[in-house]
């Protein structure tokens, strides 16, 4: 019985890790293909048409009495978050973008342990403070060009995440995951129309590389990666979520490294070694205290 479990459990871990993994992908896609400084408009084709696609198919409307914890969660985890994530994104390095993500697992425990009152396993505390260092050996150094808008943007963005994590948990809403994603998306895209149309310039004519870049990222970095995520969301424990983040900065400098010619030196391996091994350990530990 436990055996079957553990499988169970680390199924959902993989599958939850896809998540992250694509999201890496966006500061690569977001350089390299898309239209220069038009962050909120990136975003909006990101989130919208993928929720617009998944209503079609799930057609179930939220509970009253949940509306108002959806719009707050569709804000969080959609509308603010995506928003942040394309200001980063574009005027960050994509691994410098992705770096300050690793705070998310230590803003959740540190939400759970104020408002929960649960303290963190000590394990899993070094563990997400190892992602931390990890994270920091991986990406910064000497060359890195920190811009002010682009960090505040990026450490604002975990925070978010974070939140949204915790109350997504903590919020159990009675709706099947596609719908609950669907009706996120959906709402997250309206809060992020005022910006993209009031401070973004206009789309100039596409290229198929960049109509391929935008159905890129809303298929499979919204349609896809957020079904995943929040399925996660209701199978694990909120910090072991949230570790997972950490793979999304590992993607974009492996990606990098593989498609950019990126360079990576000694000291950035044994930080991507140190970051795998500190999600593996919150995992192990998550599922020991199920």
């Amino acid at each position: 019985m436990q055996s079957s479990f553990s499988l169970s459990y680390w199924r959902d871990v993989i599958l939850t890790a896809l998540a992250p993994a694509i999201w890496g992908s966006t500061y690569i896609v977001t350089t390299q293909f898309l239209p220069p400084d038009r962050p909120f408009t990136a975003a909006l084709i990101r989130v919208l048409p993928a929720g617009v696609l998944l209503l079609l198919f799930t057609r179930r409307l939220p509970a009253s009495r949940d509306i108002g914890r959806l719009i707050i969660l569709s804000a969080l985890n959609i509308g603010v978050f995506q928003a942040l994530l394309f200001v980063a994104a574009y005027r960050l390095p994509g691994g410098l973008a992705a770096v300050l993500g690793a705070i998310q697992p230590l803003l959740v425990m540190l939400l759970a342990w104020g408002v929960e009152h649960r303290a963190p396993a000590r394990i899993t505390l070094w563990a997400a403070l190892a992602g931390v260092v990890g994270m920091a050996l991986l990406l910064l150094s000497p060359q890195t060009v920190f811009e002010p808008v682009g960090i505040v943007a990026a450490l604002l963005g975990a925070t978010c995440m974070a939140t949204g994590v915790w109350l997504t948990r903590r919020w159990k809403m009675d709706l099947p995951v596609m719908a609950l994603t669907g009706w996120q998306l959906i709402l997250g895209g309206i809060l992020l129309l005022p910006a993209a149309w009031l401070i973004d310039a206009p789309l100039p004519t596409l290229t198929l590389p960049q109509w391929a870049a935008y159905a890129y990222l809303s298929l499979a970095g919204a349609f896809v990666a957020y079904g995943l995520w929040f399925r996660g969301i209701g199978r694990l424990p909120s910090v072991a979520v949230a570790s997972l983040g950490l793979l999304s900065p590992i993607t974009a400098v492996l990606l990098g490294w593989l498609v950019l010619s990126q360079v990576m030196s000694g000291t950035a391996f044994v930080g991507l070694v140190i970051v795998l091994i500190s999600v593996l350990l919150v995992q192990r530990t998550s599922l020991r205290g199920n």
